[in-house]
């Protein structure tokens, strides 16, 4: 019970973070499961494996609503989704292989380079010029659009996120509207959580330290009690962002990045020497 308790709060905290700053939960969840199954006496060996195919597994619930959102505004432009799909499918499925191969300490140390990275974009606006562009340019074929899905996906799978910290950019640099760009971005988050969490289950199927109530690497109690919380939490959050400045909102995130980042490249920077 109180270990469900935890997964509660955590989903909570990450619903919140979620709906106030506009961002998919898998850049808090992945560290957050992180810290909670060290702390749970899970091996370290298996631990951030987990905590990335348990993100994605609950992006696949999540998404569903922020879909379903978008589409009944009329945002999400389903051709450039039809165009990047196969190559999202194929990529998170080869980011969950990937992952598999990397041992515990570089996963970590790849994500809070991700972390890191992302905070430096967002504080240097590098997200707002995409505003500037106008809706209707000339997109790219689809074989480009192909492999940006692919790329996207494998990435996204990697780190445990929805991926639209990478599509959002790639979409507004093709000159797609902001507003369609996130909506559409949204929409790919679904492939990429279903291939990468089916990814991550059967790379870890036969994993022999992995704790019971799990299905490969993706734990269902932490599932469980993210997903119980997160959704009305995300509400909280969106009305919060409401009331308080943009700016700061972004600022905070950055910071809230800036430190998960530099904590996972503190403790694994052994690695590099």
């Amino acid at each position: 019970m109180e270990t469900l308790l935890i997964y509660l709060l955590l989903g909570a905290a990450a619903g919140t973070i979620a709906g106030l700053f506009g961002v998919g939960g898998g850049l808090i969840i992945v560290p957050a499961l992180v810290l909670v199954f060290t702390a749970q006496g899970i091996p370290p060996e298996i631990l951030t494996h987990m905590a990335v195919a348990t993100s994605l597994a609950t992006i696949v619930i999540t998404s569903i609503s922020s879909i379903r959102t978008h589409h009944l505004k009329g945002a999400v432009d389903w051709g450039l989704f039809a165009a990047m799909t196969p190559g999202i499918l194929l990529g998170s499925w080869l980011g969950g292989v990937t992952a598999h191969l990397l041992p515990g300490a570089w996963l970590q140390l790849l994500i809070g380079v991700f972390a890191l990275a992302i905070a430096v974009k967002m504080w240097l606006d590098g997200f707002r010029h995409a505003q500037l562009g106008e809706d209707g340019g000339h997109l790219p074929g689809r074989s480009v659009l192909l492999g940006a899905g692919g790329f996207i996906g494998w990435a996204s799978a990697i780190f445990g996120i929805g991926g639209g910290s990478l599509t959002v950019p790639f979409l507004s640099r093709c000159r797609v509207q902001m507003q369609r760009a996130v909506a559409t971005s949204a929409a790919c988050g679904l492939p990429i959580a279903v291939a990468g969490a089916i990814s991550f289950a059967i790379q870890g199927w036969r994993e022999p330290m992995l704790p019971p109530w799990s299905s490969g690497y993706i734990y269902w109690p932490a599932f469980s009690g993210i997903v119980l919380a997160s959704a009305f939490f995300a509400r909280f959050g969106a009305l919060l962002a409401h009331r308080l400045s943009a700016q700061m909102l972004k600022n905070c995130f950055a910071g809230l990045l800036s430190v998960i980042g530099l904590r996972f490249i503190w403790l694994n920077a052994h690695l590099l020497t």
